[in-house]
């Protein structure tokens, strides 16, 4: 018989049965194997006190010992047994260069701690027999930036020092971490190294080089301070007119003669005067700058726009893709400003980088947006529709070589800069 057409069919009972003890299976095996790795953890941990000391070299030689063991005892071939016996020998004799304790003092200073890209840095480490009995020679590493720097340090008396000094490069604005320092103990081939860590990492902050700029940001600002408004307020300097009071009104702005003349409680009203708020905004999309030179001077227009508005008091955002560069001192600005970088896409557009990263700050003033030449110019005027009618909009677009120039797009001043020294002179002309 052929079942009718939309009859539900029977489900089979084998086919449940065999789904149900697939679930079982299932859940048994995730169970063991959640069991399996909690004891290798533990097994890991308990052991790591001697795996830790074994290198990459050392187990690629164990590796090779194990391997030509089987290739002998497989095959009968004497020439392996030696072979891995050897390598064997070689990790127990290096045992004994693991052994011993050291007391050491040791301390990192980097002379001096804040320094201008291209200018000399040194950096002392000094290491002090703490013991009570003459130290073993021993080795210590000490990670600066990208490289690291290996000192011997020779057997010491107990409270004897020793001292190294190093040069530490700052030709690029950049935040150089050295340490933390190591003692090393092990052999010569590398087989076991037992590290000992006696200090913890110490910065060194390579700043941008900046341009000296007038007070008052030469004019960025100047023109804005103090400068009215169409916004009517009831706290204020600029007396606009008189009105009926209304409950909730602060007493001390009752003007009392005219209330006595009128009958009727008169209070001021002013107009509002704008206070400077000025929004700097970095872009550093790779994809923008010509090369990582064109991307370090857009930093050194920033930094030294900056570091000149902070010294002025004017209120002051430094926003990057990355990260908000903290105002409250022209340090802390240089310091943070070493540490932006290049990074991939992470907005759509500028406009909305700089929507998303202004829109819990009050109204501005002025926003300065910096990019590079390879950033379309209507990317910066684009900027310019998130803010009112009050805000004015500054768009300095660094190119590195370029003749540096001033120029108008719509509302939007464009300022070229080709090369850092032109700074001063083009922000003089800048005018809102």
């Amino acid at each position: 018989m052929t079942a009718e057409p939309g009859a539900q069919t029977t489900p089979s009972q084998t086919r449940i049965a065999f789904r149900a003890v697939g679930r079982s299976l299932a859940a048994s095996a995730r169970s063991v194997a959640g069991r399996l790795a909690h004891v290798a953890r533990a097994v890991a941990e308990f052991c790591a006190p001697v795996t830790g000391v074994v290198s990459t070299v050392g187990w690629l030689v164990l590796a090779a010992a194990a391997v030509s063991l089987v290739i002998a005892f497989t095959f009968g071939w004497v020439e392996f047994a030696f072979l891995g016996f050897t390598l064997l020998a070689a990790v127990l004799v290096s045992i004994a260069f693991v052994f011993g304790r050291m007391h050491f003092r040791v301390g990192i200073e980097l002379q001096p701690a804040r320094v201008v890209a291209g200018e000399r840095a040194f950096g002392r480490l000094l290491v002090t027999n703490a013991g009570g009995s003459p130290s073993a020679p021993s080795r210590i590493e000490l990670p600066v930036g990208a490289g690291l720097a290996e000192f011997v340090v020779p057997s010491l008396a107990p409270e004897a020092e020793h001292e190294e000094l190093l040069a530490v490069p700052t030709n690029r604005r950049a935040v150089i971490i050295a340490g933390p320092a190591v003692s090393v103990r092990g052999d010569q081939l590398g087989i076991l190294r037992r590290m000992v860590r006696w200090t913890d990492p110490v910065e060194l902050f390579v700043h941008p080089v900046t341009a000296r700029l007038r007070p008052s940001a030469a004019g960025l600002v100047r023109d804005l301070e103090g400068e009215i408004t169409k916004v009517i307020t009831n706290n204020d300097i600029s007396f606009h007119a008189l009105r009926a009071y209304e409950p909730g009104d602060a007493l001390r702005n009752v003007h009392w003669r005219t209330s006595a003349r009128t009958g009727q409680l008169m209070v001021r009203q002013y107009e509002e005067t704008r206070r400077s708020q000025l929004v700097l905004v970095q872009v550093t999309e790779r994809a923008q700058y010509a090369s990582d030179d064109e991307f370090e001077l857009g930093v050194s227009v920033l930094a030294s726009i900056g570091v000149q508005v902070i010294r002025d008091a004017t209120r002051l955002a430094v926003l990057t893709e990355s990260l908000p560069l903290r105002t409250a001192t022209p340090t802390a600005l240089l310091d943070d400003s070493s540490r932006i970088e290049l990074v991939d896409r992470r907005f759509p557009t500028v406009r909305d980088f700089v929507r998303d990263a202004t829109k819990r700050l009050p109204a501005p003033s002025v926003v300065i947006a910096i990019g590079g030449s390879l950033l379309p110019l209507a990317e910066f005027r684009s900027i310019e529709t998130l803010f009112g009618a009050d805000t004015v909009t500054i768009a300095f677009r660094v190119e590195l070589g370029a003749s540096s120039t001033i120029t108008k797009v719509a509302g939007t001043t464009v300022v070229t800069v080709g090369d850092l020294a032109d700074l001063p002179r083009l922000v003089r002309r800048v005018r809102p």
